[in-house]
């Protein structure tokens, strides 16, 4: 299993910006995808966003379509997640995850397809 450590969550005001990356530490060559998930106090966990390593197609959730944009940067084995124009319901701790076979495509992101997390990186939307 790949280790993936993520960063660059915080607290942001409602329409504000903020970019989270995800490094992967491990064998990523050829890697399936890599995706977002989020979770906030008393829900379940959402899939956000997922790219795959093949082609580099992508899926977003309804919620964040056209709001977010994910991105690889596959020399230094890094995933990024750009959130542009954040609501106070994007408040989460943000999980990056990994699956050596997953292929990003129209269906919704399960969390039981991927085998490898971060620890997860709080975002906080609020005045």
């Amino acid at each position: 299993q790949v280790q993936l450590v993520e960063s660059g969550g915080g607290l942001v005001q409602p329409g504000g910006f903020l970019r989270l990356s995800c490094a992967a530490v491990g064998p990523t060559a050829g890697y399936g995808a890599s995706a977002w998930f989020r979770q906030a106090p008393g829900k379940e966990r959402e899939g956000v966003s997922c790219i795959s390593s093949s082609d580099g197609s992508t899926y977003y959730a309804d919620s964040v379509k056209g709001r977010f944009t994910i991105s690889r940067d596959n020399a230094k084995n890094t995933v990024y997640l750009e959130m542009k124009n954040l609501k106070p319901e994007d408040t989460a701790a943000y999980y990056c995850a990994a699956d050596p076979d997953y292929y990003c495509s129209d269906y919704e992101l399960s969390s039981a397809d991927f085998g490898s997390w971060g620890q997860g990186t709080q975002v906080t939307v609020s005045s």
